[in-house]
């Protein structure tokens, strides 16, 4: 795993790039934003090949329970993928919720990844 550090107006983003899944579960979220906090990261991108499958199935309560923890910590999350794929309607209007605030961000791409982040 790799951070890589954007600062846009003066805000530090970590960019987070692996090949491998990064959160196999809720304590690796956990872990990860507790490091990533205390590192001086408020505001975070992961990519949506290194989550867990299971985070994109509602039911299971894993992105409820790792959201969760990011929005306790006032940690900004966007994560970068190609959502279209998941066929659920419950994530579909997660996604499209979540997208309206500023706290977790479904986005297609790096940039706008960045530019979410940095407002």
């Amino acid at each position: 795993m790799k951070i890589e550090n954007h600062i846009v107006n003066n805000i530090k983003i970590a960019e987070i790039i692996s090949e491998d899944f990064i959160i196999q579960s809720i304590e690796d979220g956990a872990d990860l934003l507790g490091n990533l906090y205390y590192s001086d990261y408020d505001r975070i991108i992961l990519y949506e090949k290194n989550l867990l499958p299971d985070f994109f199935n509602l039911k299971t309560g894993v992105a409820g329970e790792i959201l969760q923890k990011f929005a306790n910590f006032r940690v900004r999350l966007a994560i970068v993928g190609n959502f279209d794929k998941h066929k659920s309607n419950s994530l579909k209007q997660f996604i499209f919720e979540s997208n309206k605030g500023k706290q977790v961000n479904f986005v297609d791409s790096l940039s706008q990844a960045i530019d979410c982040l940095a407002m």
